[in-house]
């Protein structure tokens, strides 16, 4: 039991660093300007760059968070 923690505690690890590394390259430097006007457009079905950026980021924001909470319970397991 104790391996699987470290497994996915070394996985969850991998996914905040490459969620840091995204989020720090699409940022766009306007946080502060009250943001949300920007209309985003597909032309036949293909994504943009900050669609995809987008997905990702959301997936493996989704995963993280569901690591975090597997994590937590095999924590109480593993470490009574």
């Amino acid at each position: 039991m104790e391996t699987a923690y470290n497994i996915l505690l070394g996985i969850a690890v991998l996914i905040a660093v490459v969620f840091i590394g995204i989020v720090f390259l699409t940022g766009k430097g306007d946080a502060m300007s009250g943001g949300g006007g920007s209309v985003r457009t597909t032309f036949k079905g293909k994504a943009s760059f900050d669609d995809q950026m987008f997905r990702y980021t959301a997936i493996l924001g989704g995963t993280f968070m569901f690591l975090m909470l597997v994590l937590d319970v095999l924590a109480g397991q593993v470490f009574k």
